[in-house]
């Protein structure tokens, strides 16, 4: 179990950029990016391999929103560029600790939860 604290949430206009990032107290197999907008399921936005550096984006930010991580710092990173206010939502980090050989695109793989940070895209 790793404990997870996200930070760079907050409001921005159409067309801005907002970075977020994920601090984690230990090391992790993978961590990941979901959100979740109101009224509506947590769905998965990106996810990144902490040996290999591999990252997968669902296909509504592809383009947009860019993943990173900070070996040294156990820090994955989000940078959302070209915002629209459909990217509205709490957006939680995740952490994968346990061996798992499935696909990162679901909530499975992932036992360790931040708290969550809300971003607002104002038209």
């Amino acid at each position: 179990q790793v404990q997870l604290v996200e930070s760079g949430g907050g409001l921005v206009q159409t067309g801005g950029s907002l970075r977020l990032s994920c601090a984690a107290s230990g090391r992790t197999f993978a961590m990941a990016w979901f959100r979740q907008a109101p009224g509506k399921e947590r769905e998965f936005v990106g996810a990144i391999r902490w040996n290999t550096g591999i990252t997968y984006s669902a296909d509504s930010v592809k383009g947009r929103f860019t993943l990173s991580r900070d070996n040294t710092k156990n820090t994955l990173y989000l940078q959302m560029n070209s915002l629209k206010p459909e990217d509205t939502a709490v957006y939680y980090c995740a952490a994968q600790t346990a061996a798992y050989s499935g696909t990162l695109y679901t909530e499975l793989p992932y036992n360790n939860w931040g708290q969550g940070t809300q971003v607002t895209v104002s038209s």
